[in-house]
């Protein structure tokens, strides 16, 4: 039997977030960088105010250590939820096709008064996803155990 690393002993909790102020809202959108989804993983419900997406978000605050330790690099299953929601835009995507792959590439918000406005999801390929809120107030928790990303790989944004 060997003795247990400290490495071991300090394993990370799921990510909980929320974001009530704009600067707030680059550290999630940071995180949910090259996050993927697909429209039937999309939820509108009207009545509670509320929008939510499960993400398979890339694991950025974990790479480096991957990268070092020569390990995988990781996904995790993710939910992000905006609250106070009055409408809900979306452009190129497909609704009735539950398994178009989606790419959120970042989060911004445009204010329109003292606490609402416009949260804009940039998506690739041409695909937009736009939130008016009555008050900016978005979530992000992660739900599973971190998982080896399928291709193994970090994304790559060449240049950019």
């Amino acid at each position: 039997m060997s003795d247990a690393r400290f490495e071991e002993g300090a394993s990370e909790a799921p990510l909980r977030l929320l974001a009530r102020e704009v600067q707030d809202l680059a550290v999630i959108s940071t995180l949910v960088q090259d996050a993927v989804l697909t429209p039937g993983q999309m939820v509108f419900a009207a009545k509670r105010r509320r929008f939510a997406l499960g993400l398979n978000r890339f694991r950025w605050e974990d790479a480096a250590r991957a990268k070092d330790a020569g390990r995988g690099f990781e996904r995790v299953q993710s939910l992000l939820v905006v609250e106070e929601v009055l409408l809900v835009q979306s452009a190129g995507i497909d609704r009735g096709d539950a398994t178009q792959a989606l790419e959120l590439l970042a989060l911004s918000f445009a204010p329109e008064d003292d606490l609402g406005g416009w949260l804009h999801l940039h998506l690739s390929g041409g695909t937009d996803l736009r939130v008016k809120v009555e008050a900016l107030d978005v979530s992000l928790r992660d739900v599973t155990r971190p998982y080896l990303a399928p291709s193994g790989k970090m994304p790559d944004h060449g240049d950019v």
